[in-house]
């Protein structure tokens, strides 16, 4: 046991944090308190001569922060270390604001946990003794050291932070590749940045991404105006093939054998898998400025995260045409079963592609749309054949089962999850304008935009081909027959953009 037993307190809300750290502390001879929240952690200090306090930020009753501020008016010597899964730059600044002594994030090393408790305890002798020793103006030095070691500890976190809410909310390489360059400008202050695609067949870098910074921006380093130079780009490609880790530059006769005016260069190469898929690289021209070895970590870094996301990327598009493939394969299966309805999902989905950017719908609503009209029919796989092939007049009893083809459908690719506004669509296209429709008997603009646009295009496609019951009708009267509905079954604003349309001679294929 050590002399003069060390008492700890750990404040979390996690029965499982608390056990684990009071087991491992008990081992090391420490006397261990622990309480689920900061109302119950003051309680224990009135009672007990605690040494050191850990606690989590969020906490029922009163949280970590509020505790600290606490202690701080009752005891400011007594030193508290915040413990949180949830780094944000608010609390850090907070938790400075309330005398905290250190910032560790949560999943926590419980060995890390007792070096920082070591070290805190030595540095609250040092500072009991400054206390007695030493005037008041050497305590505010002390604090101040401390306040500027957490503060760039925060700025390391909140910079590893930024970097990966960057790359989480990119859709595309390209977007990817382009957040490379710009966090090597942003984040790094370097006067330009690249990312290059690496050819390993003929050890060649392509450029797809840079960045300057306002320092370059209006008078680019010559040499640099494009692209790296050629004889920068041979050391690279030379240095990857040797050794593909990063590299820093900034011996001035390395420099100057290159021939270019850089003051400092970095290179990273990005795997995937191992392999080199791309090399980002940036660039000091300025005198006097030089890159650090915290630099390229934070490059390396940035290139681990922009791989995770190219690799994510891959997967999902891989995933979302897997569905996509699936789907079309229920669509061509119905339409093998139904001769008379053979590329009907593929004419209404042309047709409503056509209707909707006549009414000036933008790409993403035009996107929709063809991707609905392409599977509208789909909940049609779950009617029997007896009714959907039948080739005279359905019963009511057959077409109140006929009308549940929406459903199914909607049905179908909400279980996806991924198609919402298509869901609406598939789902309302039955829908009328004056409320009679199925399945829900919404009115007007209750009914989705493209869902009427969809309406209309698949009545004139229903009307203008053959089917087991008739024959098609001439276009002209299927002009009029929807010209006629227009305010009751259709949406008029929809009929009028459809019969501009119309004039057109609507293609035999979409």
């Amino acid at each position: 046991m050590i002399d003069d037993t060390i008492k700890i307190l750990v404040v979390d809300d996690e029965e499982g944090i608390r056990d684990v750290t009071e087991g491992y502390f008990q081992k090391k001879g420490y006397e261990v308190y622990t309480a689920e929240n900061g109302a119950q952690a003051l309680d224990i200090i009135n009672r007990i001569n605690i040494s050191c306090i850990f606690t989590d930020i969020n906490m029922p009753v009163m949280d970590g922060l509020e505790l600290a501020e606490r202690i701080r008016l009752i005891e400011n010597t007594l030193p508290v270390v915040v413990m949180t899964g949830y780094p944000s730059l608010e609390n850090s600044i907070q938790t400075l604001k309330n005398g905290v002594v250190d910032y560790l994030i949560k999943p926590v090393n419980l060995e890390q946990m007792e070096l920082t408790l070591k070290r805190i305890l030595r540095e609250r002798e040092l500072f009991v003794e400054n206390l007695i020793l030493k005037e008041e103006v050497a305590r505010k030095v002390r604090l101040q050291e401390l306040n500027d070691q957490l503060i760039k500890r925060v700025e390391e976190v909140n910079t590893l932070n930024r970097v990966m809410e960057d790359f989480s909310s990119i859709d595309s390489s390209y977007g990817i590749f382009n957040k490379v360059a710009d966090l090597g400008v942003e984040e790094l202050t370097a006067d330009r940045a690249f990312f290059h695609i690496f050819s390993e067949q003929d050890l060649s870098l392509v450029l797809v991404a840079e960045s300057s910074s306002h320092y370059t921006s209006d008078t680019i380093v010559s040499g640099f105006r494009k692209d790296i130079p050629e004889k920068i780009k041979a050391y690279i490609t030379e240095s990857l093939m040797t050794d593909d880790n990063p590299c820093l530059v900034s011996e001035s006769k390395e420099i100057s054998e290159l021939g270019e005016p850089v003051n400092s260069f970095m290179v990273v190469p990005l795997k995937i898998r191992e392999k080199i898929f791309g090399v980002a690289s940036a660039f000091i021209f300025q005198e006097d400025r030089f890159f650090s070895e915290k630099d390229i970590y934070y490059l390396h870094f940035i290139t681990q995260k922009a791989a995770s996301a190219i690799e994510n990327i891959a997967l999902y598009e891989n995933i979302y045409e897997n569905l996509f493939s699936t789907l079309f394969a229920f669509v061509t299966a119905l339409e093998v079963r139904d001769l008379y309805t053979r590329k009907h999902s593929t004419r209404v989905a042309g047709y409503a592609h056509m209707i909707a950017e006549e009414m000036g719908c933008s790409d993403e609503e035009l996107d929709v749309i063809h991707f609905a009209g392409s599977l509208h029919d789909i909940g049609k796989i779950g009617i029997r054949d007896d009714i959907l092939l039948k080739p005279g007049r359905l019963t009511d009893e057959e077409y109140e089962k006929i009308k549940e083809h929406p459903v199914i459908g909607a049905d179908i690719i909400s279980k996806l999850g991924l198609w919402d506004r298509e869901m609406e669509i598939i789902r309302h296209h039955h829908e009328r304008f004056d409320g009679k429709g199925y399945p829900d008997g919404l009115k007007g603009e209750a009914i989705p935009k493209l869902a009427r646009i969809m309406s209309v295009a698949d009545c004139y496609d229903a009307m203008a081909s053959d089917r087991s019951y008739r024959n098609k009708m001439e276009k002209g009267l299927v002009l009029k027959i929807i010209r006629k509905n227009a305010g009751t079954q259709f949406d008029p604003q929809v009929v009028e953009a459809f019969l501009r349309v119309s004039e057109q001679e609507f293609p035999d294929d979409f």
